[in-house]
């Protein structure tokens, strides 16, 4: 019960199944420096096969050196490397090359020469903050404010769990402009140089995730107006743009993590022996195996019919939310009951089960919380009925 692809896109997912099969999966226990980065010899190994299968520079428009893949190309990937923990989960251990977040493509050719051509050239990288203390999910309650001052923004504020914000050259922040308006039209977006003064990294919390986001904190730092991208007021626009770039990104994640604990689940049940029989041979397993294959179905129909809209150019504003909350709850859910059958060993850091359970259950909170998930679907459907 597959997507229908064509047979360029069938290509390449079988490039990318055997890749992850015989190159990443085998070696997915000692790739990691602590879950979040990939060691020096497994990186150098990886990037190098990630440009000879032509998954380098995938998200990266044609005009900029890259391959300027379609979503479901992208998704065909995201979800093949969300079967394995060889690569970190999030940022995917840069194995298709620099994180470039859309915005910058917008920039002036002045502050492309200053950000964007940098970061393809991987000698600068970036970091995006938007979440605050109080003010996570509910972006109208940001706090962080930029106030004009002649040919200037001055930034007072702070901001918290901002991945890479202590390793990052510059950051992508919103900050409100006019308070007012809340989200819409109130915020707006802005390079900030990481080493201007005023900015200060005040704390770093390690997650369960193994990843250290930190707290920023901004005192009267001083942006020129120029590092503002697009208009004054649009900030919360641009970022929703990345946002449902990155929801599709949950998506694909979520069934690949689906589809290899449903693997595991059913190998391991069909090799277990208890009280004399096969684990596959008991109805509670059973239906443990039945309810993933079957909801992994229905979520992987969901994630590429998505992609597939979006590639041509249809609003899927609905949809994004619709897939990323179905895919994360299903990852999660896999997760968990091929944890339970396994039990004790699965438990342990030997298997990549507890990884993928960990991860799995981030998912349901970053970019976009179930509960959030559900309120804007809420919203949207009953917008039709009015």
């Amino acid at each position: 019960m597959d997507y229908p692809l064509s047979e360029e896109h069938r290509l390449l997912r079988d490039t990318m199944q055997r890749f992850v099969d015989e190159e990443l999966i085998p070696v997915e226990m000692e790739s990691c420096e602590s879950e979040v980065e990939l060691k020096p010899k497994w990186r150098e190994k990886f990037h190098k096969r990630a440009r000879a299968i032509g998954i380098w520079k995938m998200e990266v428009p044609e005009e900029y050196g890259g391959v300027g893949a379609d979503l479901v190309s992208l998704v065909i990937v995201w979800e093949q490397l969300g079967r394995t923990v060889a690569v970190p989960t999030r940022g995917l251990g840069g194995i298709m090359g620099p994180q470039v977040r859309a915005p910058l493509y917008e920039l002036s050719e002045p502050l492309k020469e200053k950000y964007l051509y940098p970061v393809l050239n991987n000698e600068k990288t970036a970091c995006f903050a938007q979440t605050e203390p109080d003010a996570g999910s509910d972006p109208a309650s940001m706090r962080t404010t930029a106030v004009r001052d002649g040919d200037h923004y001055v930034i007072n504020g702070t901001k918290r769990f901002i991945t890479d914000a202590d390793n990052a050259d510059f950051c992508q922040l919103l900050a409100a402009t006019d308070r007012t308006k809340g989200s819409h039209g109130g915020i707006s977006m802005f390079l900030v140089d990481m080493d201007t003064p005023g900015i200060r990294i005040t704390a770093r919390f390690q997650t369960m995730m193994g990843d250290w986001p930190c707290e920023v904190h901004f005192d009267n730092v001083r942006v020129p107006v120029e590092n503002r991208i697009g208009a004054e007021g649009d900030g919360f626009k641009l970022g929703q743009r990345f946002l449902a770039h990155g929801r599709l990104k949950h998506g694909a994640r979520g069934i690949g993590i689906a589809q290899r604990c449903l693997d595991m689940m059913c190998t391991y049940a069909l090799q277990r022996v208890t009280f004399g029989r096969k684990l596959a041979d008991r109805q509670a397993v059973q239906w443990m195996i039945a309810d993933t294959y079957v909801e992994l179905q229905a979520a992987r129909l969901m994630v590429y019919n998505a992609a597939a809209r979006a590639a041509a150019g249809e609003d899927i504003r609905t949809d994004a939310f619709v897939q990323k909350m179905n895919a994360d709850e299903l990852a999660f859910r896999a997760a968990d009951r091929c944890l339970q059958v396994h039990g004790g060993i699965g438990l342990t850091t030997d298997l990549p089960i507890e990884r993928l359970w960990r991860q799995a259950r981030s998912f349901r909170i970053t970019e976009g919380a179930t509960e959030v998930m559900k309120m804007v679907i809420a919203r949207n459907v009953l917008k039709e009925y009015r």
